[in-house]
């Protein structure tokens, strides 16, 4: 798991991994974007990673294992996460914009408070993975396995969940518009809480 080792300007953020400074302080964010990126394309498994508030585009993460990754508060534009494994790894209050997170292997991932826009999830295995909060946008979940993932009080919209198990999926309190549930399970999935 990344360890947690605050910046050294002083504010409380963490450094970003190879650095004693967060994104912030950082003397050329685009440069430790670059950097981090050059490492994940050399490595076929990235290990306790931490790029929190990063801007990365067009950056290709997909066909790699990630395990105990920080990425809470980065952004990522039209990066390609395709058939990437990840256990434990934290997207906190990213930003998502036309990504692919297509035939991957998710487990224990949180995307607590994103911002998803025009992304994909299809044919994934998304087990235990937290949207709680998120706001997704456009994004696509179709033959996917959502088995005991949290969508709770997230806000989603013109977003498809075709032919999906569903099964111990939490839908508490969402806000929901122009959604489809073709061919889903969705008798298995928990849309209120049970009192």
């Amino acid at each position: 798991m990344f360890t947690l080792i605050p910046c050294e300007a002083g504010c409380g953020a963490p450094a970003i991994t190879g650095s004693q400074l967060c994104a912030c302080h950082a003397a050329d964010p685009d440069k430790e974007m670059a950097r981090l990126g050059q490492y994940i394309s050399k490595h076929h498994t990235v290990k306790d990673l931490c790029a929190p508030a990063l801007h990365f585009e067009s950056t290709d993460f997909s066909h790699r294992q990630y395990f105990g990754c920080n990425f809470n508060e980065a952004s990522f534009d039209m990066c390609l996460f395709t058939g990437s494994f990840m256990r434990m790894v934290f997207f906190d209050f990213s930003r998502f914009e036309n990504c692919d997170f297509s035939n991957c292997d998710l487990q224990f991932v949180s995307f607590a408070g994103c911002r998803m826009r025009n992304c994909t999830f299809e044919n994934s295995e998304l087990v235990h993975v937290n949207y709680g909060g998120a706001v997704i946008q456009g994004c696509t979940f179709n033959n996917s396995n959502l088995y005991n993932s949290r969508f709770i009080n997230a806000n989603i919209s013109d977003s498809d969940f075709v032919d999906c198990n569903l099964k111990k999926t939490h839908f508490f309190n969402i806000t929901q518009e122009r959604l489809s549930f073709k061919s889903s399970n969705t008798a298995e999935a928990v849309f209120d809480l049970e009192l």
